[in-house]
């Protein structure tokens, strides 16, 4: 006989561990979270650097002793994790097949599923960098895996490509194992990464950052042994003569993550190609009742302790949904109009909503000074002014349910900056 349980929550990193102590918490005993590493925590385990947990916690920690603190909480109120178990299939039951050594494969079903099931690096091969294809090429995370877990140094003369935040990390980190890092090179006209890492990674150790340049071409038989770097145009195209050359064993590629939906597509789950995640409504319920996302599964976060707030929250959906079923309520879409990215969530009830929902967005280039405008067609919900927006900087807007009670359309978020040329 098939089990069942009342909620499963797919992944074990710090989004599916926060997602299945709040169902504990709030009265949902019979949970599963499924892992398919050998322990929970994911991505934590390998960023030994400290910045975690300053909204969580309200101190600075690693981001092994991030998850360690919420692996002791879920021993504490008893959360079932299964490690080693891949989970091959989900669908629009919310049945859930998965293969582990102890069991071989199993089929179970759930009233509720959680897809908390991360991110994964753009690699080359997506990036058609021309040359050859030596040893000595690794995404950042790969190399920071290697490095931090296993004990490997993956080079000692090193270039990276792209700004995200895990190669402006690993730019420092490869400089502390005495590495030399010759600099950093991305293809948009500002960097990828938090403020913070630019200056703490990149400019305290002199660290060379070349906006608007990328790898051109990569040479070596068995090993790297150089790459061209080019400036490009507006059109991103590499221009012709500004060739430079890096001597360099290895080359680190932090050009992006993307959320692993797979499972998601299978069961048919809409997603928002903006944010390349299942679309989800206030309570971040997908387009198929019961299923809820969270994490990097959901939208690349720039801070852990969002992946843990928006967990917390879909949790509390879930729980919401087991007691009371799907929100039957109309619906209004949440778009990005002129100067932002995506938002999340980017459906509402505004009837559904109990006393506040909580808006996450990007904006789509760096300026010093913008209006921020909510509008529901021609009415303006709300209206803010806001200083040193990037794209890298999640932002945050809260409403209280009594703002979006008449709401009636969709409502559109727009950035437009402050000129201040006379």
């Amino acid at each position: 006989m098939m089990k069942k349980y009342s909620a499963v929550v797919i992944g074990g990193g710090s989004a599916g561990l926060a997602a299945g102590i709040t169902l504990k918490e709030n009265g949902i005993e019979d949970v599963l979270v499924i892992e398919k590493d050998d322990m929970v925590g994911g991505i934590l385990n390998q960023c030994i650097h400290n910045g975690f947990g300053l909204h969580t916690f309200k101190e600075q920690m690693s981001g092994p002793a991030y998850a360690e603190r919420f692996k002791m909480r879920a021993e504490e109120v008893g959360l079932n994790i299964k490690l080693k178990t891949m989970v091959t299939h989900i669908h629009e039951d919310r049945t859930i097949e998965y293969v582990n050594p102890q069991e071989g494969y199993v089929t179970i079903q759930a009233d509720a599923v959680i897809l908390a099931v991360g991110c994964y690096e753009r690699n080359r091969g997506a990036l058609a960098i021309p040359g050859q294809r030596p040893a000595g090429v690794y995404t950042a995370g790969q190399a920071q895996r290697y490095l931090n877990i296993d004990g490997y140094q993956v080079g000692t003369k090193v270039f990276i490509l792209g700004s995200g935040d895990i190669g402006l990390i690993m730019a420092r980190r490869m400089m502390l194992e005495g590495a030399k890092v010759y600099g950093v090179a991305e293809i948009m006209p500002y960097s990828n990464g938090l403020p913070r890492n630019i200056k703490q990674c990149l400019e305290d150790y002199d660290i060379p950052l070349y906006l608007s340049h990328t790898v051109t071409n990569i040479y070596g038989k068995d090993r790297l042994e150089r790459i061209e770097v080019s400036k490009v145009d507006e059109k991103l195209r590499p221009i012709k003569g500004t060739e430079m050359y890096f001597d360099v064993d290895t080359l680190l590629l932090s050009v992006g993550l993307i959320p692993e939906n797979h499972l998601g597509d299978e069961a048919g789950i809409t997603m928002d190609p903006r944010i390349k995640g299942p679309s989800v409504d206030e309570n971040y319920m997908c387009s198929i009742e019961g299923f809820f996302a969270c994490g990097n599964g959901l939208h690349v976060h720039d801070l852990v302790d969002y992946v843990t707030l928006q967990a917390q929250r879909a949790a509390m959906g879930a729980v919401h949904y087991l007691k009371n079923g799907k929100p039957q309520e109309k619906e209004c879409r949440v778009m990005p109009g002129k100067g932002v990215l995506y938002t999340v969530p980017n459906r509402i009830h505004p009837h559904n909503i109990d006393k506040t929902v909580e808006f996450f967005f990007r904006i789509n280039e760096p300026v010093d000074e913008a209006i921020i405008t909510v509008r529901c067609g021609e009415r303006i919900l709300r209206q803010v002014k806001k200083k040193y927006l990037v794209p890298s900087v999640m932002e945050r807007m809260m409403f209280a349910a009594k703002q979006l009670a008449d709401v009636d359309g969709d409502i559109t978020f727009e950035m437009e900056a402050v000129s201040h040329d006379e």
